[in-house]
C-alpha cells in the first residue's frame, strides 16, 4: 500500500494544463474519446461544454453583427404568417374550468347577474373582487426589560405579557422570563411570537410549566424552536394541570413524524389542556391529538353541569 502510495505521490504536482498543452490534435481526439466512455454523460463537465466539437467547417469570413441581424429581419418578414387552426369568427368564446379560477364571491354574482349558457360556462364578464387594504400591524411597544422587572416583583396588575416580533431579544433574556414565571403568580397569558427563541429557550420554560400554577396560556409559535425542544414543553404538561392553551405551530423546520407521535401520545394522557395549536402533518397524530382535545372539553362541560369544580385544584402528576 506504501509502494502504491509513492507511485501516486509523483502525479500530485502534476500541471494538467501543462500536459494538455503538448498534446496533439490526434491525441486530444483520443482522450476525449477515453472520457467518454469512462463517463458518457460528462457529469463532471459544465453543460455548455458536454457537446463535442463539431466546429471543422472551415469560416466563410468575417463576423458581420448588422448584416446578420438584416439577414434574419428579412428572412422573417418574406416567411409567410401561419393560419390559425380556428379562425376568428367574432364569436364569444368560453374558458374551460373558469369556475375554478373564481373565487366564491365572484361566482355567486355572475350567477346572479347573468343566464347560465351551460353547465360549465357563464354569460357574464367576471368582475374583480375588491379587498379592502389592511394596514401594516403597529410595531410591538413592549418595554423587554421593564416587563420583565414587573414580572419578577410580581405586579398584580401584570396579567398578560406579549413579546410578539420584537426580533432583538436576547437568549439569557427570554431564558430570564422563564425563571422569572416560576415564582410569579399573577401572569396568566405569556406569548413569545416571532422573536427568534432556540430550544434552549423553550427547555427553560419547559422547567417552569413543571413549578408554575397561574399561566393558563402560552404562544411560542413562528420560532426556531426544534423536536426536541418542542417535545420538552410537551412533556412538562405532565406536571402542569393548570395551562389551558398552548401554540407551538410554524417553527423553522418540521418536528418530524417520531415527534408528532409522542406529542399525541401526551395529549391523550393529559385531561386539562384544551386548545393545542399545531397543525400535524399526519393523519394518525392529528386525529389523536383532536379527539383528546376534545375529549378534555367534553370533561369541563360535564363538570360545569355536574356543578362541580371545572379544573382540580390539585396538582397531580401522570
Amino acid at each position: 500500500m506504501s509502494l502504491l502510495k509513492k507511485e501516486m505521490d509523483k502525479y500530485r504536482d502534476v500541471d494538467e494544463d501543462e500536459l494538455l498543452k503538448k498534446l496533439s490534435e490526434e491525441e486530444l481526439q483520443r482522450l476525449e474519446d477515453e472520457l467518454e466512455e469512462l463517463d458518457p454523460d460528462n457529469a463532471l463537465l459544465p453543460a455548455g461544454l458536454r457537446q463535442k466539437d463539431q466546429t471543422k467547417k472551415a469560416p466563410t469570413g468575417t463576423f458581420q453583427r448588422d448584416n446578420l441581424l438584416a439577414h434574419l429581419e428579412k428572412q422573417a418578414k418574406e416567411h409567410p404568417d401561419r393560419e390559425d387552426l380556428v379562425p376568428f369568427t367574432g364569436e364569444k368564446r368560453a374558458i374551460l374550468g373558469m369556475h375554478t379560477l373564481m373565487s366564491n364571491q365572484q361566482y355567486y354574482e355572475a350567477l346572479a347577474s347573468s343566464t347560465i349558457v351551460n353547465k360549465q360556462g357563464l354569460n357574464s364578464v367576471i368582475q374583480c373582487t375588491q379587498y379592502k387594504p389592511v394596514p401594516d400591524e403597529e410595531p410591538n411597544s413592549t418595554d423587554v426589560e421593564e416587563t420583565l422587572m414587573r414580572v419578577k416583583r410580581n405586579d398584580p396588575d401584570l396579567v398578560e405579557v406579549n413579546l410578539n416580533n420584537i426580533k432583538n431579544i436576547p437568549i439569557p433574556t427570554l431564558k430570564a422570563y422563564a425563571e422569572a414565571l416560576m415564582k410569579n403568580t399573577v401572569v396568566e397569558r405569556f406569548s413569545i411570537v416571532g422573536t427568534r427563541s432556540n430550544d434552549p429557550v423553550a427547555f427553560a420554560l419547559a422547567e417552569m410549566l413543571k413549578v408554575n400554577s397561574t399561566l393558563k396560556s402560552l404562544n411560542v409559535e413562528s420560532n426556531f424552536i426544534t423536536g426536541a425542544g418542542i417535545l420538552s414543553l410537551i412533556e412538562s404538561l405532565q406536571n402542569n394541570t393548570t395551562l389551558l392553551e398552548i401554540k407551538i405551530d410554524n417553527q423553522s423546520q418540521p418536528l418530524g413524524n417520531k415527534v408528532e407521535m409522542e406529542i399525541a401520545s401526551i395529549l391523550e394522557k393529559n385531561t386539562t389542556l384544551l386548545k393545542f395549536g399545531y397543525h400535524f402533518t399526519q393523519q394518525g397524530p392529528r386525529l389523536r391529538g383532536s379527539n383528546a382535545m376534545m375529549n378534555n372539553n367534553d370533561l369541563v362541560r360535564k363538570r360545569r353541569l355536574e356543578g362541580g369544580p371545572i379544573f382540580p385544584k390539585c396538582r397531580t402528576n401522570v
